[in-house]
């Protein structure tokens, strides 16, 4: 076109180096121009599905009802991830986008105002945060390399049990040195902290193998699979401890049920290798297993799901990973940006948060140091222990999950005994 041509005369006539100047400057000018128009999209796509669901669902997207924090949660923790990932800082790799969305959950929790108009409800909350839990495990199972994890397999179970084992019973000192609780209720607070996050070791660790990095000694294959194995050890004895803290009568068969739990999904999982169904199956395993009552299975049921599909498919496994990524991406800020929103700055005493950050961070020095003493005479250099050791300490998802279940228990057996007290005040009475 005129312009066009006119464009390629000014730059003939002036010095190269004014020229490439020009250039870089008109691509600059250029992107973010198209990065406003896709923002003006993003903008108008958002009103319109808040306008579709209004019409069908009334005051549910009105502020202060369910829809409508879900969809202002989800909003802004897209765009948290998305400042967060254009920030660029020499010598370091790109911050993670889930950085930028628990920040934006954790300030809509804490700001007045916008706490108050965004309220959702727990039972959404949990299932939305399951969802994608089962969806980035899936990722982490289509990712696993047998032939490396069959190398790996005794560093693998080392690396399941002793970093969390450690920091557990290094936790449950602390609790009860620091904060004076009961034992039972020291190992509780060790198994919820002992938990490694997959939802943050995972997505980094396939970023990792897809640029070839730590692959040909599997370590991303190893993280990934000993993750699964280290959450299902950790919710178990959440469990286990937490029959024994409310006397809940836990008998012979539970305890058998949860030390068990863990070889039911290895034999169930085998027999569901269809493709078409992988996602559904994950999900159904996640909640299936809490429905079922095995709440620390769901995991590796889904881990080893999408592990065996993975080796049947072989080749084709490349577009399924591309279409689980896909859904990743889109439930990726639900996840965060709801964990952010689980801390409120107004339910914390500072007495009580030093007590908290000292008795984790002994509990994590423990852990790392047991970490690298586990993968230890595994073949790894220095640099890959320290690596592997560091890689080791992410708390996230399970931490939330297992907090909010003792809250709501911690909640229900107040109610209880406060019904019962004004029992025997109105026997007394009469």
């Amino acid at each position: 076109t005129y312009l066009a041509k006119k464009k390629k005369e000014i730059l003939h006539e002036v010095p190269l180096e004014v020229s490439i100047e020009l250039q870089s400057l008109s691509q600059r000018l250029a992107r973010l121009y198209s990065s406003r128009l896709l923002l003006q999209l993003l903008i108008a796509l958002v009103a319109l599905v808040w306008a579709v669901v209004w019409s069908i669902t009334g005051t549910e997207c009105l502020p202060g009802g369910n829809l409508f924090g879900i969809m202002f949660l989800y909003f802004f923790a897209v765009i948290g991830g998305k400042i967060f990932g254009l920030i660029k800082i020499r010598t370091l790799p790109p911050l993670p986008a889930l950085l930028g969305m628990l920040l934006a959950g954790f300030l809509i929790r804490n700001i007045p105002f916008v706490s108050d108009i965004v309220q959702i409800n727990l039972g959404w909350s949990k299932a939305l945060r399951s969802i994608s839990l089962s969806i980035i495990l899936t990722r982490a199972g289509l990712g696993l390399d047998p032939k490396a994890l069959k190398k790996l397999k005794a560093v693998c179970l080392r690396l399941s049990f002793g970093p969390c084992l450690s920091e557990t019973c290094t936790a449950a000192v602390l609790a009860y040195l620091f904060m004076h609780l009961p034992w039972q209720w020291g190992f509780i607070l060790g198994f919820v902290l002992g938990a490694v996050s997959p939802a943050v070791v995972v997505p980094s660790m396939l970023i990792l193998q897809a640029g070839g990095y730590g692959v040909e000694k599997g370590v991303p294959t190893l993280l990934m699979a000993a993750g699964s194995i280290d959450d299902i050890l950790a919710i178990t004895g959440f469990n286990t401890c937490l029959g024994m803290a409310f006397s809940s009568g836990m008998t012979n068969c539970d305890t058998l049920r949860h030390a068990c739990s863990v070889m039911t999904d290895w034999f169930t999982s085998l027999s569901w290798k269809r493709s078409y169904l992988v996602l559904g199956l994950s999900m159904f395993a996640v909640f299936g297993s809490i429905r079922f009552g095995f709440p620390g299975s769901g995991g590796l049921c889904t881990l080893v799901l999408a592990f065996v599909a993975g080796v049947g498919w072989s080749d084709e496994k490349r577009e399924v990973e591309k279409i689980v990524a896909v859904a990743w991406n889109i439930f990726q800020p639900f996840l965060f940006g709801l964990i952010g929103a689980e801390v409120s700055v107004t339910s914390l005493r500072p007495e009580t948060v030093g007590l908290c950050v000292a008795t984790l961070s002994i509990a994590l020095v423990v852990r790392i140091i047991a970490t690298f003493l586990m993968v230890c005479f595994a073949g790894f250099n220095f640099k890959e222990k320290v690596f592997v050791s560091l890689a080791w300490i992410p708390k996230a998802t399970v931490q939330v999950n297992q907090a909010i279940l003792l809250l709501f228990l911690l909640v229900k057996e107040r109610t209880n005994s406060e019904v019962t007290q004004q029992g025997q005040h109105a026997q007394e009475r009469q």
